[in-house]
């Protein structure tokens, strides 16, 4: 089967490709025969109603020296392309937005969009595990400082157990804090994290096996792979964020991992998120990541397993 694939990413020219999950898509695209067009964020357009954007046909090689080449740049119609991976880092902003309405065009044409874009648009990485209480710690979602410094107050007092406070559209462990209510600095956190009570909030009840790794599962088409990379926070650190200076280290799914997978994954499926990335530090889910999920080479190399391989497949399946 001739598949044409787009992948809307970070620039090609400064990937990280012993790390880089799209990569690592890139690469099996190319293994399967497929041929492969390169889109940047800002080339997409629409002219009346068709999707467009300009496109790099695209060759690559698993080479640090040279990962690789780029056919002349031209100018295509969305819809003649079979399937576009969504691949663009975070921030999710008003032109990441913008990006899964022209998506939202091609799709309507008959592309396949993965991940679909309606569902990157209702689906908040941090929200979304709101849908899922049964595997969640106590958690609360506010912008009301007061409220929140009272949920602070109440783990502290029913379970002697500190708070994790996030901003909803961080990504990598960014303005992540971790305080009890005796902390002398939390009014200065609650204020900074909130933005003086602008800007929506969430707090968790810290989950104090984070020091054996911050889980990264994988999921294609709500089928979880089999093992994990739990990214264990550097000394002195809460934060088991790759970027934020963690370890990764592989582990097999646990029960309770399985059972996590098997709560959220029918729902991926239905609202057609072919690729996730689900975090969970000891028994809780913490976040659904769909925006761009990563660790696909780090386990590839520690359990020589095919993730990228695993999704074409899949894609293809869904394309027949």
């Amino acid at each position: 089967m001739s598949i044409k694939l787009g992948i809307i990413m970070d620039p090609l020219p400064s990937i990280n490709i012993k790390k880089d999950s799209s990569f690592a898509m890139m690469l099996a695209a190319q293994k399967s025969g497929w041929e492969i067009h390169t889109i940047y964020q800002s080339d997409l357009y629409t002219k009346n109603e068709t999707p467009r954007a300009s496109s790099r046909v695209t060759k690559v090689e698993d080479d640090a020296d040279h990962w690789f080449d780029f056919s002349p740049e031209q100018d295509i119609d969305l819809s003649s392309l079979d399937v576009i991976l969504m691949r663009k880092d975070p921030p999710f902003d008003i032109e990441y937005i913008t990006s899964t309405y022209i998506l939202q065009l091609a799709e309507q044409s008959g592309t396949l969009i993965v991940n679909k874009p309606a569902s990157l648009r209702d689906n908040n990485e941090k929200m979304f595990i709101t849908q899922f209480p049964q595997c969640c710690t106590p958690f609360l979602v506010s912008r009301n400082m007061k409220r929140l410094r009272g949920f602070v107050l109440e783990r502290f007092q029913s379970e002697q157990q500190d708070v994790i406070l996030k901003p909803l559209d961080g990504m990598g462990g960014t303005s992540i804090y971790r305080v009890n209510p005796q902390d002398p600095n939390l009014s200065v956190i609650l204020e900074t994290v909130s933005e003086n009570g602008t800007r929506t909030v969430m707090a968790q009840q810290f989950i104090p096996e984070i020091t054996k790794g911050d889980k990264r599962i994988l999921l294609i088409d709500g089928e979880a792979v089999p093992y994990a990379l739990a990214r264990v926070p550097a000394s002195g650190e809460t934060r088991g964020n790759l970027a934020a200076g963690g370890t990764g280290v592989g582990v097999e799914l646990s029960e309770r991992d399985r059972w996590i997978c098997q709560q959220v994954g029918p729902t991926l499926k239905q609202q057609g998120i072919l690729f996730a990335g689900i975090d969970v530090i000891g028994d809780y889910l913490t976040e659904i990541n769909i925006t761009s999920p990563t660790c696909i080479r780090e386990l590839d190399q520690i359990y020589s397993l095919d993730i990228a391989g695993d999704l074409m497949r899949c894609i293809e399946k869904h394309l027949s």
